[in-house]
């Protein structure tokens, strides 16, 4: 597997480990919040970059 494939398979386990210890709109809460929170915590270059590659790799 891949390295970007391993991250995803860990980031559903966690989500469905959330979804049953947690009521559901506070695991949506965390799965949401924390990638929305490291986004804001990149400086404006970094956050270019990001971009410049999410748009390399669907094909624009």
């Amino acid at each position: 597997m891949s390295r970007n494939t391993k991250i995803a398979v860990g980031g559903v386990a966690v989500g469905l480990i959330l979804l049953i210890w947690l009521p559901w709109w506070a695991a949506l809460l965390i799965m949401v919040g924390v990638p929305a929170a490291a986004y804001l915590t990149l400086d404006p270059s970094q956050r270019r970059r990001l971009r410049r590659v999410a748009r390399k790799e669907i094909g624009r």
